[in-house]
């Protein structure tokens, strides 16, 4: 994953996050990072940091439900594939599961 010491606040977000928040965490250094809307961020004082998240990997919950054309979830193109909004999460297929984003 790439790092930076760059300060970077991400503005306007209401949600708090904890480990029981429903968004997929993952330690990174010193701090946990939720993912969130398609970026990684922590908690920084009284706001939240953005993080780069680029080439991270990180496994979605399991779920039974398989995403595509009408599927009732909402694609959104991200890259070279598309997203699908899930339960307040990102997922992209990858290999037999999916992945958060």
């Amino acid at each position: 994953m790439t790092t930076t010491t760059e300060h970077r606040p991400h503005t306007g977000h209401e949600h708090a996050h904890a480990g029981d928040c429903g968004h997929a965490s993952v330690q990174h250094g010193d701090h946990v990072d939720y993912l969130h809307d398609g970026h990684a961020h922590h908690g920084h004082g009284d706001h939240y940091d953005e993080c780069d998240i680029e080439g991270l990997h990180v496994e979605a919950e399991a779920h039974e439900h398989t995403h595509g054309d009408g599927c009732g979830h909402e694609a959104v193109a991200h890259g070279d594939h598309a997203d699908y909004l899930h339960d307040g999460h990102r997922h992209a297929g990858h290999e037999g599961h999916y992945d958060e984003h």
